[in-house]
């Protein structure tokens, strides 16, 4: 498929292996003239070439193999490399791996670095039946994939057996590899156990993704996303283990730099305004844009999640006397490190941050490029604020250029995934996050219920803020549905002209259109998130098909019946399936802010952990503690001396809280 798309590809491998797979294909090829192979658009001729190290170390043979191999390549042919076992000469002492121009040709490994430096090859991608490069043998505690390998972190390697495949080992490798990047070619070594996955391998290798291990002679200045991870995670362990009042003066304090520091956070903006004013539509602008008056507005969530702060972690959730001093209870703890993605919403950095903080949790924050001035003073506040009580590494901000995917694979460091954005975003990680919960919606196609019981004044200002206040917004109304009886009627008169008023583009449903001479443009989907000063409109018979409606088309986020009819109301809110359900409210009342959360980490549409707006308490789980005296299974078996009492006990802090008041 490379050679397909224009690349110059080389194979080193086994002979036998090379041999034996492709032994068919190199019947059907030998069958045909070289004429027709080169030019069928499917095959390409491969060539078994059989080499030793007298091949490269006289001068001759070298320039002969070289001119060989480039004929090859230029008649679309991928020649297969092996070493000549038959003839091949004793190797060479392992001292001359180190050197620049010489280099044994001891097993495929060196022959493919040997080879890369020849033909001066841009790539040389070595496939092992491990994923990459450990710092120990894989299957040990402590090993850990390395992502990165410079030559400088050689003694921080410890080498395992060799591979169960092929002749040498790791040590072979990274040997021939170093060998193969001093000579001008970048490293890949990856997993090539799978044939399934193999070849997707070696795609997302060339195409730049992060497979593997990756040699590179220079070292960022920085930390990797690894060390990152793994500095918010300890660091997050003494943010929990802090007393409420420490993590409540934290958040306070970064609430106070909002509005002290306010004019270096408005600077930055400004700067990343100005670049985005020609890239970036209307709606992203407004969410990328900071002023005075919305700094104040953080700055006033961030004091209520400080207050909430005093009664989140280690709050008991139940209590029960097992038996005789023997006491157990359920108790409020922090998750574990969160990885909050967010595109151009730099006001989403100081809630999330005090949200981490309150519940105890590390946290990982990616934000998008169109904020990073913005982004970057914020992030210097929240550890400012961190510090003062030593724990400034719990909140990390991640500016290498880590693709979404790459974050998401780190399964066994990050245990809840938040991403804040467009529903693309959100979908593409859903699809990445494999082994990492996700908590968030993928849409926001909110739903409006005019009854035929509503009242007048209720339907206009409703509809008007569910759509008008800020249509990009996810719990903005998307479709209107309208009760049948209502059509040409005054109110709904009245409701077109206040939609066109503010200038809102109507798109008909199916049934809206055929009562209608002459209806707007047609909606192409019932199941559209607009984002925009757009909406759909449909009719409805009922309640109950309005219901139905919803659950077909819906996205399960913010759905809202305006009526006077208390019984109606009530069949519309116990039957419909969603995260929000109103009854006479606007549909931008689902947010953490209004909900008194203080503010949220994001709304979400899952059925299970947290639903619906997401604050303080959606970023908790729950640990059990039991405190005995001895107690052991056999105490309470058909022999035992014990007997069970199981005895709820009052709820709230925890006994260790009451023994360290007392």
């Amino acid at each position: 498929m490379l050679q397909n798309q224009g690349r110059e590809m080389m194979i080193v491998t086994s002979g036998a292996v090379a041999f034996g797979k492709q032994r068919l294909r190199h019947e059907i090829l030998l069958s045909q003239s070289v004429r027709q192979a080169l030019h069928s658009g499917h095959n390409q001729l491969k060539d078994m070439v059989l080499v030793t190290n007298l091949d490269f170390h006289d001068d001759q043979k070298r320039r002969n193999l070289n001119s060989t191999l480039r004929e090859l390549l230029r008649m679309n042919i991928v020649p297969i490399i092996n070493t000549n076992d038959a003839v091949v000469p004793p190797p060479e002492p392992n001292s001359d791996l180190q050197g620049v121009n010489v280099i044994s040709i001891k097993d495929n490994d060196s022959l493919a670095a040997r080879l890369a430096v020849e033909m001066k090859a841009d790539l040389l991608i070595a496939l092992s039946d491990v994923e990459g490069l450990y710092n120990s043998p894989p299957g040990t505690d402590d090993a850990k994939l390395i992502d990165i390998f410079y030559p400088g972190d050689q003694q921080s390697i410890t080498y395992g057996t060799k591979s169960r495949v092929g002749i040498g080992g790791m040590e072979a490798k990274v040997k021939a590899a170093l060998w193969a990047l001093q000579g001008g070619t970048s490293v890949v070594i990856a997993n090539g156990t799978h044939p399934k996955v193999t070849g997707h391998v070696i795609t997302d290798i060339v195409e730049g993704k992060k497979v593997g291990t990756f040699f590179s002679e220079i070292k960022p200045a920085g930390p990797s996303v690894e060390e990152q991870t793994e500095m918010a995670r300890n660091s997050g362990r003494t943010l929990a283990s802090l007393h409420p009042a420490q993590r409540s003066e934290i958040i306070c304090h970064l609430a106070d730099l909002l509005t002290e520091r306010k004019e270096e956070i408005l600077a930055a903006n400004k700067m990343d305004m100005d670049l985005a004013a020609s890239q970036l539509p209307p709606a992203m602008l407004k969410r990328l844009s900071l002023s005075p008056a919305k700094l104040d507005s953080l700055a006033i969530g961030l004091r209520q999640i400080a207050v909430a702060a005093q009664d989140s972690v280690g709050r008991v959730l139940r209590r029960t006397r097992v038996a005789h001093n023997l006491d157990l209870e359920q108790v409020t703890v922090p998750i574990g490190v969160l990885l909050v993605i967010f595109e151009a919403r730099p006001d989403c950095l100081p809630q999330v941050s005090a949200l981490a903080i309150a519940s105890g949790n590390a946290l990982l924050l990616k934000g998008g490029k169109e904020a990073a001035n913005t982004n970057r003073v914020l992030h210097q506040l929240t550890q400012e604020a961190l510090s003062m009580h030593g724990v400034r590494e719990a909140i990390q901000m991640v500016s290498t250029r880590e693709e979404v995917e790459d974050l998401c694979r780190l399964d066994k460091m990050i245990d809840l995934i938040i991403p804040r954005g467009s529903s693309q975003l959100v979908r593409d990680i859903q699809r990445a996050a494999k082994g990492i919960p996700v908590l968030g919606h993928s849409e926001g196609i909110c739903h409006v219920y005019v009854d035929v019981e509503a009242s007048v004044d209720k339907v206009i200002k409703i509809v008007r803020d569910s759509k008008c206040d800020y249509p990009a917004a996810c719990n903005a109304m998307e479709t209107l549905l309208i009760h049948r009886d209502i059509l040409g009627t005054p109110l709904f008169d009245q409701i077109i002209d206040m939609l066109r008023t503010e200038r809102v583009k109507i798109h008909a449903g199916p049934r809206f259109a055929s009562y209608l001479t002459f209806s707007p443009s047609e909606a192409k989907s019932l199941r559209t998130e607009y984002g925009d000063l757009e909406c759909c409109m449909e009719v409805v018979d009922s309640m109950q098909e309005a219901v139905d409606h919803i659950h077909k088309y819906g996205s399960s986020h913010t759905d809202v019946i305006i009526t006077e009819n208390e019984d109606t109301a009530e069949q519309f809110l116990q039957q419909l399936d969603s995260a929000c359900v109103f009854w006479n409210v606007s549909s931008r009342f689902a947010d953490g802010y209004r909900f008194g959360l203080g503010a949220e980490v994001g709304i979400s549409t899952a059925r299970i952990h947290a639903r619906g707006p997401v604050g303080l308490e959606g970023l908790l789980t729950a640990k059990w503690v039991l405190r005995g005296d001895g107690h052991t299974a056999a105490d309470f078996s058909e022999h035992g001396t014990m007997k069970y009492l199981h005895e709820n006990l009052p709820v709230g802090q925890s006994l260790a809280g009451q023994r360290e008041s007392n």
